[in-house]
């Protein structure tokens, strides 16, 4: 039987077709996650190596306090980043990538790239978009 055609398949054709219906809710809830902005940003981030959290901060412009400590945590919970705090004077964290992480890093990178060699053409069918009636 084709996979496109096997019950309980989430469609009948696309990407989604070879997975059960069962498993959609969680991989958009994956989705929603990792392609979120603030996340897609960390994970480019943090490609470079560990970085303490206020290094980290000025690493993802427009990010705030709140959203940063949200978004690592998130990651975090995810296996996509972890957290090491140094019993040291002053206290150190750390956030780095996990091999999963790792994993995601090219995907993400891809995207961001792509995004910044397009934008102005974005741009311009936003504007076009913006003025039809």
């Amino acid at each position: 039987m084709d996979v496109a055609a096997r019950p309980g398949a989430a469609a009948g054709r696309g990407p989604c077709a070879g997975i059960p219906a069962e498993q959609m809710d969680f991989i958009r809830q994956v989705l929603d996650r990792v392609g979120d902005k603030w996340s897609l940003l960390v994970i480019a981030a943090l490609e470079a190596g560990p970085l303490r959290y206020t290094d980290l901060q000025r690493d993802v412009p427009g990010i705030s306090q709140r959203m940063l400590t949200l978004t690592v945590r998130q990651l975090q919970q995810d296996g996509l980043v972890t957290r090491t705090a140094y019993a040291e004077v002053p206290p150190r964290v750390e956030y780095a990538l996990t091999s999963l992480g790792r994993s995601l890093h090219h995907i993400v990178t891809s995207l961001i790239t792509w995004v910044a060699d397009h934008h102005g053409q974005i741009r311009e069918h936003r504007a076009q978009a913006a003025t039809r009636p």
